[in-house]
């Protein structure tokens, strides 16, 4: 196929079935070079039919920007406490557990029922307004400096702290999850605490909605290879899921 109209097309089509194309599958089924195909993606992004990213191709900017809590808490509402529901159910009594920041999460805290013993640690200020009322939930709020736009805390005072515990699950809210790229967040000093987080607990739990797979924050968190369980909507692509399983991460979709 090495008419250039018929190589665009297929590239079109692929990522309307898939939602993201790699550029290796794509040139050994063209059977062009890797140059070819990116000066192909080069065109149909000046086009604005695609967005590039490293190593392939996808529909949806794959870039996010960081928006005001209140704003957040109104996109995909009914998805994340559906999200949160499932979520709730995986604490056990005993359980010592964090939660880091976010809407998800915070729709999550509020389908916790009150757990025997449950310790909580959290960077998020409505995480622990949420769970304050619990007679026997402990809650530990990390300290540092005032993330506004997620009322949540960040820095090295909250990292330090984390150093002191090891706690069963970690369930974290992310910006964006990428198949390459991994985890991340809008910012840096929250993905850092993040990655504390994620030391401090022996299993790693997700939760996202599907708006957004295939998406990038400014600041990295991990690879996938940290990631234990995804829990997401029904809006997540097969494509999508199949690569994750493929990673060995178990996925959840309420």
């Amino acid at each position: 196929m090495n008419n250039i109209t018929e190589r665009h097309q297929y590239i079109l089509n692929k990522l309307h079935e898939e939602g993201n194309l790699n550029v290796i599958n794509l040139y050994r089924h063209l059977k062009v070079s890797s140059v070819t195909i990116r000066k192909d993606l080069k065109l149909l992004e000046e086009k604005g039919l695609l967005f590039r990213t490293h190593g392939g191709a996808t529909l949806l900017n794959p870039y996010t920007i960081d928006k005001p809590v209140n704003e957040k808490e109104k996109l995909q509402s009914s998805e994340k406490s559906k999200i949160g529901i499932l979520a709730a159910k995986l604490i056990e009594p005993n359980d010592s557990i964090i939660i880091a920041s976010g809407t998800t999460v915070t729709s999550f805290a509020k389908s916790i029922q009150n757990k025997k013993n449950l310790t909580v640690i959290t960077s998020s200020l409505n995480v622990a307004l949420e769970l304050i009322e619990h007679p026997d939930t402990e809650v530990l709020q990390l300290g540092g400096i005032l993330r506004k736009s997620s009322s949540s805390v960040t820095g090295p005072y909250a990292q330090n702290i984390l150093a002191d515990f090891s706690c069963t699950k970690l369930f974290l809210g992310v910006d964006g999850i990428d198949l390459e790229f991994g985890l991340t967040t809008t910012n840096a000093m929250e993905a850092h605490l993040n990655r504390q987080m994620i030391e401090a607990s022996q299993k790693v739990i997700v939760l996202s909605d599907s708006t957004k797979f295939g998406k990038r924050g400014f600041g990295r968190i991990c690879g996938l290879d940290k990631v234990d369980r995804i829990i997401t909507d029904s809006g997540i692509s097969e494509h999508f899921v199949v690569q994750l399983q493929n990673l060995g991460i178990e996925v959840t979709i309420v």
